[in-house]
Parts: structure tokens; C-alpha cells; sequence
């Protein structure tokens, strides 16, 4: 059997979960998401649109120090999650505020994959499901 190509088998297949913003308070807001790759290749992350912001950057923090970046790897067989104090959708300048109970759509855009469009619910300023699943557990 052959290696590569182009079979059926050896695409990324992405799948997004647990996706929120919560309710900014100024001019910026931040994403999260988790993105499962299901496949048996790698993908990565390279941008977001939103018509939120014409400014959507993708940042990661490290030494609690956010930094933009160009891109995130989602491994084969893997995932990304951009969560509260780590990677996350930055949106810059926003042209309006969402209220909590609102939608804000997003596209992801990958470096194999079509694009995914995903509506974002707006929560409560301090929303973490994190912190929920660890009390429910």
C-alpha cells in the first residue's frame, strides 16, 4: 500500500466544540474553541474573519505574555483548544459590543481544510467551562 497521495483517508478531519466569547467590556474580545482532528493528517490554523472585527489575530501566551502568531497546529488524531490563559481568538477594535445571549460568527481558515464557519455565543463576562466541568466532576 502506498504512502500519501491523495486517498481519502489521509485528510484532516476537523470537527469544532465548546465554542463561546465571553461579553467584552471594551473594544476587544476574545474567542474559544476546541478544534478535534479526527484524521490521519495534521492541519494548522491560519487565520479568522468575523465580521465583528476587521482585525481578528490569533494569539497564544506563553509566560503569561500574549504574543500574536501565524498560525496553530492541529495534530492528526489530535486537537487545539484555545481557552481562558492560553491560545486564543484576539478580536482588535470591534465594531460593536455583543450583549450576553448573542451569536458572532467567525470563520476559521486552515491550511488544508475548507474553511469552517462557527457561531460564537456570547456568555457572562466571567465564563469558564473549564472551571464548570471541574465542579461537575
Amino acid at each position: 500500500m502506498a504512502l500519501g497521495g491523495c486517498s481519502s483517508g489521509s485528510e484532516p478531519e476537523l470537527k469544532v466544540s465548546g465554542a463561546f466569547m465571553p461579553q467584552p467590556a471594551t473594544d476587544m474580545a476574545a474567542g474559544f474553541l476546541t478544534i478535534e482532528n479526527t484524521g490521519d493528517s495534521a492541519d494548522r490554523l491560519t487565520s479568522v474573519t468575523s465580521p465583528l472585527s476587521d482585525d481578528v489575530q490569533i494569539h497564544e501566551t506563553k509566560d503569561q505574555k500574549m504574543r500574536q502568531v501565524k498560525s496553530f497546529d492541529i495534530p492528526a488524531g489530535g486537537e487545539l483548544n484555545l481557552e481562558r490563559g492560553g491560545s486564543h481568538i484576539m478580536f482588535m477594535a470591534i465594531k460593536e459590543k455583543p450583549a450576553q445571549g448573542d451569536k458572532v460568527s467567525i470563520e476559521l481558515r486552515f491550511e488544508k481544510s475548507d474553511p469552517v464557519k462557527v457561531e460564537l455565543p456570547v456568555e457572562a463576562p466571567n465564563h469558564n467551562p473549564k472551571k464548570h466541568q471541574a465542579l461537575g466532576d
